[in-house]
């Protein structure tokens, strides 16, 4: 199973409970007479050799529709695929880094950059046609008309 961006950012944030973040600073990196001490670089090691983020998304229903919100800060509409099936949705994408800084340069890592991906099986059929997506202010919706299985229509039979 694959883990979200979300879960592997909470996991590797988490210090072993006997931890001092002291203990792995040399002695003369210490802070004396009260200083602060030295930033220190913090590697982003998280997602070397990963090769796709998962996407979080919000999925909700209003009476008539399912939606499906996703934060796509950073991300053209170019570098985005939407593939809508009557129960599916999948969004992939790319979000690529604008300049390149060296590794030692950072204090803090943990935006995202890489392609990412997420497919979502919908609580009911939906119409294709009649679905859109915008990207607006960094966040992408689909809106997705349902189905009614329960609307019926009467067809008048001609004679042949």
């Amino acid at each position: 199973m694959k883990r979200s961006f979300l879960n592997r950012f909470a996991e590797s944030g988490r210090p072993a409970e006997s931890y001092d973040f002291d203990d792995d600073l040399p002695p003369a990196t210490l802070a004396k007479g009260g200083a602060a001490p030295a930033p220190r670089a913090i590697p982003n090691d998280d997602f070397a050799g990963a090769p796709e983020g998962e996407l979080p998304v919000d999925l909700y229903q209003t009476p008539n529709e399912i939606v499906v919100r996703a934060f796509i800060a950073g991300v053209g509409t170019d570098e985005l695929d939407v593939s809508i099936r009557r129960d599916m949705v999948e969004i992939e994408g790319a979000r690529a880094e604008r300049e390149q800084i060296a590794g030692p340069d950072y204090f803090i890592r943990e935006l995202f950059w890489g392609s990412f991906s997420r497919a979502i099986s919908l609580p009911q059929e939906v119409d294709v046609e009649a679905s859109s997506a915008v990207a607006k202010n960094g966040v992408l919706t689909i809106i997705m008309p349902k189905l009614d299985k329960a609307r019926q229509t009467k067809l008048k039979v001609k004679a042949g």
